[in-house]
């Protein structure tokens, strides 16, 4: 396959909008599949020719382009030199700047620092850099991504593709569900984590990577607060494209060193699992992670075996977050707790929203309320339901109708303070009246807020159906070439369960692709419903959110 001519096809465009997105995307696609079967079958002189091939395609650029300006949610935030390319122009100047620049002599600028805050109350530092850094880190990630997706243990779920907090989840139900005999949790989290790694062991692990000085430059380059310089000897910056896989990778195995063995298996549809005779098990998404033992003395022994794990890698366990516990008393990870309860059934693990997490989601609805007073009910609705939306898909997969329910009804309260603040001089019937119908898709409750103009309703929790999340398989990635009827099926699947009917039809319609670029709309960037003008009226079409700028 001539790909050098495949990519200069590509990029024959002189107008952003007039890019052939499909083709770029399956270029792109192609060569990181071919990466990821050359380090299946460890050929490392052919790796590293497609991974310099890929840093040097324009294909690449491009994509990278679009997704540092448009998809990420930091676009609008600028580096030191406060250069954003927001607008499409400005994104295809910038590729003519770069597509004529070496991406290995690249000379990266210190990154800005920046602080946000934490659900503690402490600021996490952040090191945004520029964009051009930001573009470049992205190619370089799309090119190291791949051969890494061979090596990540099947437990690791942070910051990888097609991989979610929900597989963890599901993964810990599996663990911990009632035939198991592991009862005893050892929760881990490392104290800065993404501050304290060792640079001497990520460079040790992509060492015969093509791009491992630039990716040194990053690690060493410093950061800038107050105007004042800072150089970094240690930790990777948060804030940075690449950073997450750097984390990944220097993360990596820690089964390998508490013991844990995969055996084949006929049984299991992913062809592995853990060795029957494995005594632990671990999963781990970014830098939590839970280890599930037999007994208390084996969990507790976990202090002292990850101590030549953390040594190598140049971290600390998190005093305050790292501790052992019995899965009858409970623990909280991403969001959710998982307990087990003595029932006349005999025990059952239940997995609940997080009492923090149901917290901050009031926090947020009622920040919501105030930010929106006053204002009309079709505004109101207009950001509420994203935002009940949001939770619901996060929470359904677990034990979550009570939650719903409470959650419903602190809405109702907050909707009817709002209503009276709105109306002040107004009886509460004729509010009744005028701002509350019965569901348009049917059913007794009348007391649905419905804006009186477009007759837009207000989204209860209690309708969105509780669906369990089915696990991604064993070591399963896009990357790999023999998975596209299973990665096609299973990302059909995910749409459907995370949208609504309205979006699932015009899904299934448009064969769950963009009506704009033609690639599929589970590519990881945001969609949206587009109104569509024709001669048979206005039609909506779901098209990717980049797509349209």
């Amino acid at each position: 396959m001539n790909t050098s001519i495949r990519a200069s096809a590509h990029v024959s465009h002189t107008n952003w909008q007039s890019i052939d997105w499909n083709a770029v995307q399956k270029y792109v696609t192609k060569l990181r599949q071919r990466i990821y079967r050359a380090e299946q079958y460890k050929q490392q002189r052919k790796v590293r020719k497609l991974q310099r091939l890929l840093l040097r395609s324009k294909a690449n650029l491009l994509l990278s382009i679009r997704r540092v300006t448009q998809q990420n949610k930091g676009k609008r935030t600028s580096g030191l030199d406060g250069y954003t390319a927001l607008h499409a122009n400005e994104r295809l100047t910038l590729f003519h700047q770069m597509k004529k620049q070496n991406v290995f002599l690249h000379r990266p600028h210190p990154a800005k620092r920046t602080f946000i805050s934490k659900k503690n109350g402490k600021l996490r530092p952040l090191g945004i850099p520029t964009v051009k850094d930001r573009v470049y880190q992205n190619m370089i990630k799309t090119a190291l991504e791949p051969q890494w997706e061979v090596h990540l243990e099947p437990s690791s779920y942070g910051f990888r593709p097609k991989r979610s907090t929900h597989d963890a989840i599901s993964n810990l139900f599996n663990k911990l569900n009632t035939n198991s005999n592991k009862k005893w949790i050892f929760e881990g989290d490392f104290r800065g984590c993404f501050d304290h790694l060792h640079h001497g062991w990520i460079m040790k692990q992509i060492s015969n990577f093509p791009g491992s000085h630039l990716i040194k430059k990053w690690l060493k380059m410093g950061y800038v607060e107050h105007e004042v310089f800072h150089p970094t000897k240690e930790g990777t910056p948060q804030g940075g494209v690449i950073s997450p896989l750097l984390a990944n990778i220097a993360l990596c195995g820690m089964e390998k060193e508490i013991g844990i063995i995969y055996k084949p298996t006929y049984k299991s549809g992913s062809g592995y699992r853990i060795d029957p005779k494995c005594k632990i098990g671990r999963v781990l998404y970014a830098d939590d992670f839970v280890i599930v033992t037999k007994t208390k003395e084996q969990a507790e022994s976990m202090y002292q075996n990850l101590s030549p794990y953390l040594k190598k890698r140049g971290l600390e366990l998190s005093q305050e977050k790292t501790k052992v516990t019995h899965i009858e008393h409970g623990f909280d990870f991403l969001g959710f707790s998982i307990r087990q309860h003595r029932t006349q059934q005999g025990n059952k693990l239940f997995i609940k929203p997080s009492k923090d997490s149901v917290k901050k989601a009031k926090s947020k609805i009622r920040e919501t309320f105030h930010l929106m007073r006053g204002r009309p009910v079709k505004e109101v609705i207009d950001v509420l339901n994203p935002i009940i939306r949001g939770y619901g898909q996060y929470w359904k997969p677990v034990v979550a109708k009570k939650t719903f329910g409470y959650m419903d009804n602190y809405i109702f309260s907050k909707v009817k303070k709002h209503l009276r603040h709105l109306h002040p001089r107004k009886p509460m019937g004729w509010i009744a009246k005028r701002y509350f119908r019965k569901p348009h898709q049917g059913g007794e409750n009348r007391w649905i807020l419905t804006c009186p103009l477009t007759k837009v309703q207000l989204l209860k929790m209690s309708w969105i159906k509780i669906v369990r999340h089915v696990m991604v398989a064993y070591k399963n990635s896009p990357d790999d070439p023999c998975l596209k009827e299973y990665w096609m099926k299973r990302d059909r699947k995910v749409f459907d369960a995370e949208n609504t009917f309205d979006r699932m039809k015009l899904a299934r319609k448009q064969g769950y692709r963009c009506a704009l670029c033609k690639h599929t709309l589970q590519n990881g960037e945001e969609i949206i419903v587009h109104r569509f003008g024709g001669t048979r009226g206005i039609i909506n079409k779901l098209v990717h959110k980049p797509c349209m700028k």
